[in-house]
Parts: structure tokens; sequence; C-alpha cells
């Protein structure tokens, strides 16, 4: 694969993982009412981004009534509505909603992607549907390479996630494996690695993790990445 376009497209027939290609599937069929009458995607949900991106940020899984649902990261639910109003207010989105494919919304040297790209069951992917998932995080990383200069990983699921898939890339990842930490900062061969709680309503509803937490990760993962121009005035809620 000599592109992330050529990539994205293999993605969309993986079924390698025989329980979340049942479960995306019976979701994709049943629906949730508030969406039935909507044709769910019901694939592989692949990275979305341009390929030539300096930021990368990397999730858990699609959500199945999300990404399962839209075909694109972090796309139709609340978690997405938190992270792209944040790259908004940082001048890293186009626009501050992120509703379906095709709403105008373009990311601004910014890449989202994900370990796991297939709804799990209750939000949590087996170790081994993680492992299996790998190698296609580890062919974005590769393809990104000439340009990606920082990383945010959102949770320790994520970051378990991540590290293995750098080190095969071939960045230098310090050992012991440095631990999951909000605000964690891991430099990587000239690859700044943050961590970040996830932007779960468990998180964002319990206060864990606010809006200007995430802007406040974001903004320096920005800086770091060399993006130009992220708005350092924009507050917003907190």
């Amino acid at each position: 694969m000599h592109s992330l376009e050529d990539l994205d497209a293999r993605l969309r027939g993986c079924t390698a993982c025989p329980r979340l290609v049942e479960w995306r599937e019976e979701v994709a069929r049943t629906k949730r009412a508030a969406f039935a009458d909507e044709t769910y995607w019901g694939r592989p949900v692949p990275g979305f981004g341009p390929s030539d991106a300096r930021l990368l940020i990397v999730g858990l899984a699609p959500a199945a009534h999300g990404g399962n649902r839209t075909g694109r990261m972090f796309t139709g639910d609340r978690s997405g509505d938190v992270l792209y109003e944040a790259l908004y207010d940082i001048g890293l989105a186009s626009q501050p909603t992120s509703v379906r494919a095709g709403d105008g919304l373009e990311l601004h040297g910014v890449r989202v992607t994900s370990p796991v790209h297939c709804a799990p069951p209750a939000n949590k992917p087996t170790p081994e549907e993680r492992d299996t998932c790998r190698p296609w995080l580890l062919q974005e990383l590769r393809l990104l390479r000439p340009t990606l200069r920082a990383v945010v990983v959102l949770g320790a699921f994520g970051w378990q996630a991540a590290l293995p898939a750098f080190a095969e890339a071939g960045w230098t990842v310090p050992r012991p494996r440095p631990a999951f930490a909000h605000g964690a900062r891991v430099p990587l061969d000239g690859l700044q690695l943050f961590g970040c709680f996830h932007v779960s309503q468990r998180n964002t509803f319990t206060g864990r993790l606010t809006p200007a937490m995430l802007r406040d990760v974001l903004r320096t993962a920005a800086e770091a990445a060399g993006l130009p121009g992220p708005k350092t005035g924009a507050t917003g809620p907190s």
C-alpha cells in the first residue's frame, strides 16, 4: 500500500475479527430509533484527515451509532462533538461540528484514527482484537512518518495499543514503556507523544476532562507539530 487512500480502501473490507464483524453488522441492521431512516455504514471506519498531517489523534474505536453509522471517525456522537469543537476552537478544523460524512468538515494538518477500526460491543475491544487490528495503525504510521511530528493519544487503551505500533514503525520507545497519564509528554525520535483523557461521555460529563483541558493538550501538541497559527486566545466554555 503506497498511499493512505489505498490503505483506507483495503481497510473498509477487513473481516479479521468475527465478533466485531457480527456486532457492527447487527447494529447496522437493528439501528437506534433516532436513526431508523438512515443507512448505517456498518464496516471498518478508516482514519480521517489529510495525508500530510503533522498531528495525529489516536482514539479507541468507532462508536456503534457514531462512526459505525456515519463512516467517519468521531462523527455523529457526543465524543466527536467535544473533539471537533476543541479542534475548531484552536483553528485546526473548518467547523465545530461533525454530523455526517460530506458535511464540509476539513481538518488542517490533523488526522484522526484509532487502534481498532470496528465498533466493539460495550465500547470494549479485546486485547486480541486490538492486536489483530494493529497492522492497520502500523501502516498508517509508516505512511504518515514523513510529515508526522506530534501525536495525541486519547485514553489508556489507545496508549497501550499505540506504543508497540510506534516501536514497530521505527520510532525508539523508552523502556520500560512510559505509563499513560493526562498531560504526559514523551519524545520519540523527533516525534512528540502526548497523553490525554479520552473524550468519552463518562469523562466529559463528570468533568474529569473539561473542554479547557482538551484544548490545552491539543494546542500544545499542535505547537510541537509546527502547525501554523493554532489559536492561543480561544477559550470557550471550561
